[in-house]
């Protein structure tokens, strides 16, 4: 048997031994992402062979957690696709404003970067109070980075551009503090998200939602996997509520597809018919 060969059968059965102890499943994300996030992670693990690896990952959380980190996908930045943001600020949050309270949920949030971008986006545009969003990830680690809202400080001349460019009206500088070579978002903004852990492969939905946004996640997921979670997302958000996805992502031929229109073209922001059933 070829080693490539090898390496796929134990690379199931990690997978499997994974789902089995630890709830998370990934067999339904892209074989080719998947394998390619998993061999890069082995390269540099220490560990002889995958099935060596896996000995260890099913019996130390420290193990599994290493692993976990190697397979997600935790590439963020503030105001990222500034266009995207200047569409939800000129044409979405108009019909937000409309209701006395809004729930968000932001699916796949990574480290947090987005999440605190649309934050201040709300703010700005006098949303302060109205809002509670739920920003959500598989990977612990990286949430604890985004409950505390720390960034590089080099970043913030980058991220700075992305917010002016996204149609920001005031100073970018307003909303952080600068500590030595850190930059830590202010609290007014912390407080009005909640970052939780949710495996869009097995958990349930989050209650009734005006805006959903899961961004450059559905790319890694096989159909079968993007048809439940988009179910998911159809289930919890509101009749006229907002879908947005990432910009290489979209809703054509899907079995929800009936029941949204592209409400700004090109940028992957869909609004939910009013009065439709839900698909079985």
């Amino acid at each position: 048997m070829e080693p490539d060969e090898l390496f796929d059968i134990e690379m199931r059965l990690l997978l499997h031994g994974v789902r089995q102890v630890y709830g998370h499943d990934f067999t339904d994300y892209s074989e080719a992402s998947i394998k390619r996030r998993i061999t890069q992670w082995f390269a540099t693990s220490g560990y002889g062979t995958l099935s060596e690896a896996q000995a260890a990952i099913l019996r130390n959380r420290e193990a599994f957690d290493s692993l976990l980190r190697g397979i997600t996908v935790n590439v963020s930045e503030m105001f990222r696709d500034p266009a995207f943001f200047r569409a939800l600020r000129e044409e979405i949050v108009p019909h937000l404003k409309t209701y006395p309270f809004v729930k968000i949920w932001h699916a796949g949030c990574s480290s947090g970067e987005e999440a605190y971008s649309l934050a201040i986006l709300l703010e700005e545009e006098g949303m302060k109070g109205r809002f509670r969003m739920y920003a959500t990830d598989i990977n612990n680690e990286v949430l604890q980075n985004a409950r505390e809202g720390i960034f590089p400080l080099k970043e913030m001349q980058k991220y700075t551009r992305n917010y002016q460019a996204a149609g920001g009206k005031g100073a970018f500088s307003d909303y952080y503090l600068a500590r030595y070579e850190h930059a830590i978002m202010i609290q007014s903004l912390r407080d009005q998200i909640v970052f939780a852990s949710h495996n869009l492969a097995v958990d349930a939905d989050f209650g009734e939602m005006h805006l959903i946004l899961c961004r450059n996640v559905l790319i890694y997921f096989k159909p079968t996997l993007k048809e439940r979670v988009l179910r998911l997302f159809d289930t919890c958000l509101i009749p006229g509520g907002f879908l947005c996805l990432g910009l290489k992502e979209s809703l054509d031929g899907r079995r929800i597809a009936s029941r949204y229109a592209e409400t700004v073209e090109r940028m992957r922001i869909y609004r939910k018919s009013y009065g439709q059933e839900q698909s079985a």
